[in-house]
This record gives C-alpha cells, structure tokens and sequence, in this order.
C-alpha cells in the first residue's frame, strides 16, 4: 500500500463516457451494443465513443462509422449531445469534490484527485474511498468510474490505463516502491505519452520495455536521443525517463483552466475543398469572430495574428501557417479580418482549401487601448459588446454576417456543436 508519508493521488476516468450517458439515458440499450459517432455527411462520422459490448464487437475509438457497423451490423449509433455530456462532467466533479477540495480536470472525462487530507475519513483506506466514489457517480449518472491510486499524478494515471481499466472491480493500487516489478516489464506502447511513432524510435534504440528506458542512465539517455532527434531533445528525453521511473512532482491543481491563455484560436475542416476567393474569405471571416468574440470574453487584445492552412489533396498535408504582427493589440472583428486576409492571400497558393485556422497571440489587457484618427474605437468597441450581448443571451447564430448565410457559410451550423460537435 501507499506510505503514510506519502500522497494519495486518484486518477478517475469515466468508462466510455458519451456511451454510458447515452445508455443511462435510454435504458432500453443497456444490453445493446452503443457507439457515439458524428455527422457522417460533414465528415465527421467517427466513433467518439463505444460501450463495452460495442468494443468486444471489435468497435475502436476514431475508427470510421461505416467501417464499425460492418464490425457490428447491429450497432446502436446516436449522435453526440456535447453540451449534455459538459453538464454531467461538472456533475461528477461536484461528486469528486464531496470527497476532496483538491480535483483537477484533467479531460471531459479524467480528473485527479488529492485525498490525502481526507482519507482518514475512510479509516484510511483508499480502496474504501474508490469503491464509495464509484458507487456514489453511478448511482447519480449511470456512469462507472476506473481509479488508479498511486502516491503521484503520473503513477496513478498509469495504474488507470495500464490495470483499473482491465481489472473487473475497476480499481488499482500502484505504490511508488512497486514500480520495478510492476511498471517496469510492461511494453513501452503502454507508457503515458508514448505513442506509436515514439514507441518505434524505442525499438531502434533496443528499446522494448519500460524498464528500459527507467533503468539507462539519465545521460546516456540524453545522448541517445540527441543523436536520434538532434541537440533540442534533452527535454523530451527527460520527461521519458521520469515518467518510466513514476517520478511526478506536480500537485493537483484545482481551476487548472482559469490560468491566462497564451493565445486564443480556432480551426474550421470544411464540409467540402473551398477554392474561390468568397468562399475562403466568407469561413476566414468566421474564424475571426470566433476568435475576436473570445478574447472579448476573456478580456483580452492580441496584436500577432496567425492563420493556418491545409490544402487538398488531403493526403500530401500541403499547407502552410503563417503569422504577423498588427501594429496595435486588437479584439476588434474587422481589424483583424483584415491582417488575417493578408496574410492568407500573402501565402496562399491556390490550391484547394480543406482546413482553415485563425489565432490570436500576443495578449494583453483589454483595459487599455489605443485610440486612432482613422477608427472610432469607442463606437467600435460598444458595437461589439452590444453583438456579444446578444449572441450570449440568444446563441451565436442569433445575429451573423449575410455572408455566413451563404452556401459556404459555416456559422449557423458551428453554432450548433461545441469542439465540432453537436450540443
């Protein structure tokens, strides 16, 4: 078990959450086999979620929807209900923080916990803990939680992915001095932030098992993949060397998103290639007023622009992102338009358009700003506070541009999803 001297960190991860939600909701799919997939005709039919049964079907995760009903012909498709599926999330948070006042969002459906300050409560028993707190969400949500408890973020994190998401009763105990003889032989793909390509650049390296990596001298380490990856990689490596070891410092931080943005962005795939001139400028347009409206929100101006683009064919991911630096910090729709077209056309080269993104960097307070001959910023300003008021109040697709009603606009339909997909 975990030293006394040591923290309790749970890792709580919600069992095929959209589809969990979506048989809870219809119990009449409780012993059906359930997937969660978007709009094929956009698409984006992609299976967000499969529940068990759909899984021994051999149904996977952003596999193609048509590829999983030949899987399993008698697969129960629903469209995802994104904003249903926040309102639940913040529910079993609520349910977390009856346990702890230390939970910190990790995704939609992952969260850590710090229950070191009220595990006496449970006698201190962790395992009691987990059992109540599993009970507890699914009683509430019809939702089963997996916990991986371990004395730290990354070592509880494992002990979920690697055993309580096998495990029938859904609940690990990995201590810290348990790491050699259980961590240790398990293979790299396994290892938390490991992914196919880097597990590859393992296995040239002789590389197989996570002790591996654990047991090669940090320098030795180092060289190794500055002679694979260049002289920036020590970096990398080091965060593969103590994730191997289970070595995590970091404390579980409540409001982790409230910290200040580096930037603010979005990213459109268009339902088609968009090759004219209106059509680009019409989602460009879009883009920016997304991203305008949110720094508005968050009260900040960006003064660096950056616009990113992939064109088709899809598969040779031509493109290019580029960025520039306006000569004032701005969050205003059309003064940002403006350098965001420049620089699109600037770098553009013709080719058909498939994704588009716009991004805002550079940030600073909206507090202050500087006034111009040319623009009537206050007047600007209050137009822009008077649209968001409106679109806050009534939802984004309550006043928008006439060129968004177009055949190449996209904004009533993006107002209908959140993360591009439906609410």
């Amino acid at each position: 078990m975990i030293s006394a001297r040591e923290r309790t960190i749970f890792l709580a991860d919600c069992q095929s959450f959209y589809a969990s939600i979506e048989k809870a909701d219809h119990p009449g799919c409780q012993n059906k086999p359930v997937a969660v997939a978007g709009d094929p005709a956009r698409r984006s039919g992609i299976i967000l979620a499969a529940c068990p049964i759909a899984k021994s079907f051999g149904v996977t995760t952003a596999e193609r929807l048509g590829e999983a009903i030949r899987k399993c012909p008698g697969l129960v498709v629903m469209r995802p209900r994104m904003q249903h599926y926040i309102d639940v999330s913040l529910m079993i948070t609520d349910i977390y923080r009856e346990y702890t006042d230390l939970v910190e969002v990790f995704s939609i459906d992952e969260q850590f916990l710090d229950v070191s300050g009220s595990l006496h409560l449970f006698q201190g028993d962790p395992l009691a803990m987990a059992r109540s707190i599993q009970q507890k969400v699914l009683k509430q949500t019809g939702v089963w939680v997996r916990i991986g408890i371990s004395s730290n973020k990354m070592l509880a994190k494992l002990a979920t992915d690697i055993w309580a998401k096998k495990n029938e009763s859904g609940l690990y105990v990995l201590p810290k001095a348990n790491v050699p003889e259980a961590l240790w032989p398990q293979p790299i793909p396994k290892m938390f932030g490991v992914g196919s390509r880097m597990a590859a650049h393992f296995t040239r390296l002789g590389m197989y098992q996570i002790g591996d990596i654990a047991q090669t001298p940090l320098p030795v380490l180092k060289d190794k993949f500055r002679a694979r990856f260049g002289k920036q990689s020590d970096i990398q490596a080091e965060v593969m060397w103590r994730t191997a070891n289970g070595l995590d410092d970091s404390p579980v931080t409540p409001r982790t998103f409230d910290a200040a943005p580096k930037s603010v962005s979005h990213m459109m795939t268009l339902p088609r290639d968009y090759a004219e001139q209106d059509e680009i400028d019409t989602v460009l347009l879009e883009l920016v007023e997304e991203v305008c409206r949110d720094c508005r929100r968050k009260g900040y101006m960006g003064q660096v622009v950056t616009v990113s683009c992939l064109c088709s064919p899809y598969d040779a991911r031509l493109g290019f992102s580029r960025q520039m630096k306006m000569a004032d910090p701005s969050h205003h729709t059309n003064t940002v338009y403006e350098a965001a077209k420049r620089l699109f056309y600037r770098h553009w080269n013709t080719l058909p358009v498939r994704r588009l993104g716009v991004a805002l960097s550079g940030l600073a307070s909206d507090q202050g700003y500087q006034l111009t001959l040319f623009e009537d910023q206050v007047k600007l300003r209050a137009l822009d506070k008077a649209t968001d008021l409106i679109k806050d109040r009534y939802g984004s697709a309550a006043i928008m541009r006439a060129s968004s009603l177009t055949t190449s606009g996209q904004a009533r339909e993006r107002a209908r999803k959140i993360g591009g997909h439906y609410k």
